[in-house]
């Protein structure tokens, strides 16, 4: 990589370090505990599941359908970082917005997270675009590494704080939990914003001379997006591993969403699913880089494999679990793919795109995300309710990846020489 290149890689993969925080500490850590012992408050606990569920549900659904359109208007328009910013400032003032939500207050603090999850997950179709415009194909397994590296990382070192907050207040001049915890959503607003400005001051995205105005891209974009998914039909090896990615990421969305709650379901205390879920984090900086370098020196597709292969290992052995130890253990060797696989998928879809075209296809590549996050869980709910053993409900992931590896067997593109 030339000097030149160096530092608009890192501003832009300080928008991972920035925006990772909400992902950490607002949906994984906080919010849903938050949201059914403060905001929801006197409302029956299968009530508050309905709320927080349908307001997840209704956020994925935006994304799902925006994402596709919103990446062809900014390809159109010459406009991803200001698109990227509207996204990014939408989600910190909905984040900082908890900290000013009353207890009992749950129909605000749902639509906030709506919101929030929006501008977070919208924002994405933008900020993984931007990986074309600060590096060059050969360097986009390592680049995109890196992202996920200092997010994992960020996303860990904040909760740390916020974790201590909770537990200690008074070290931090805090009267309890409650105001720790409306705390460390402010300071995740403040973080994402802070760190936001490498990217938005250091990246340059050329303009182009002739860019329609945003009723004239947006227009333009919609009746582009039959064109689009005609492309992407007749371009065997992006669709094939688009179908494939949402095969497996929807495994990956479910270990995620649904590990914490399996450890709950076999008696764990949750204290120790904290400190699993930080082990993830800070076990997934070093490694999530280390798979950018082995997926350019043994091939993409090669160590998206590997991913693959150590997340059947683990869905598997996770039937077998019976001790908080073992389930460190799991999280440890999650810790070890997760921002792998997640990283070295961005990467080798941007190969696969034709130039010019990074937005809108991205667009589609994260609503097949947002439409992942949706079948994952609702197969391990079924699961559940038809056997009423949590070992067999997470263990029915196991499908995913399995299936996901398999059709990506049949992606053989040419632009990846390393993988064959």
């Amino acid at each position: 990589m030339t000097s030149e290149k160096r530092g608009p890689v890192w501003y832009w993969a300080f928008y991972d370090w920035a925006n990772s925080a909400f992902a950490t500490t607002v949906i994984a850590g906080f919010f849903p505990i938050f949201f059914k012992q403060y905001w929801s408050e006197g409302v029956p606990a299968t009530q508050s599941t309905l709320h927080l569920g349908l307001g997840s549900a209704l956020a994925s659904a935006v994304v799902l359908v925006l994402a596709p359109i919103m990446g062809a208007m900014a390809d159109r328009g010459g406009r991803k970082k200001r698109y990227l910013l509207l996204f990014t400032l939408l989600g910190v003032l909905c984040t900082a917005g908890f900290f000013w939500t009353g207890q009992g207050e749950w129909p605000l603090a749902i639509g906030l997270f709506v919101l929030a999850s929006i501008g977070f997950f919208g924002g994405l179709t933008f900020y993984d675009s931007l990986i074309t415009n600060v590096s060059r194909p050969h360097d986009y397994d390592r680049v995109s590494a890196l992202g996920y590296g200092l997010g994992y990382l960020g996303g860990g070192v904040l909760l740390a704080v916020n974790v201590a907050m909770t537990l200690k207040p008074e070290w931090f001049g805090l009267a309890g939990k409650a105001e720790a915890i409306r705390w460390s959503f402010l300071c995740v607003a403040l973080w994402w914003l802070l760190f936001s400005l490498p990217l938005f001051l250091g990246v340059r995205e050329p303009r182009q001379p002739d860019a329609p105005g945003w009723r004239k891209a947006a227009g333009g974009a919609v009746r582009e997006l039959g064109r689009t998914f005609a492309d992407i039909r007749a371009r065997r090896a992006v669709f094939v591993f688009l179908l494939a990615y949402w095969l497996y990421i929807d495994g990956v969305h479910t270990i995620i969403r649904m590990a914490v709650d399996f450890g709950l379901s076999l008696g764990f205390a949750d204290t120790s699913l904290i400190t699993a879920l930080l082990l993830v984090q800070f076990i997934g900086f070093p490694a999530a880089v280390a798979f950018g370098y082995l997926g350019a020196w043994w091939g993409t597709k090669r160590a998206i494999y590997l991913g693959l292969m150590v997340y059947a290992g683990v869905t598997a052995w996770g039937y077998f679990l019976q001790h908080e130890w073992q389930f460190y253990c799991m999280a440890a060797v999650i810790g070890l793919v997760q921002g792998g696989v997640q990283s070295l998928s961005r990467s080798y879809f941007a190969r696969l795109i034709p130039e010019g075209k990074s937005g809108e296809f991205f667009g589609f590549y994260n609503m097949m995300g947002k439409f992942a996050a949706i079948i994952g869980p609702l197969l391990v709910g079924w699961t559940a309710a038809l056997t009423g053993d949590a070992r067999l409900s997470i263990l029915s992931v196991l499908v995913l990846f399995l299936a996901g590896g398999l059709l990506l067997t049949r992606v053989q593109p040419s632009a990846d020489p390393a993988n064959g």
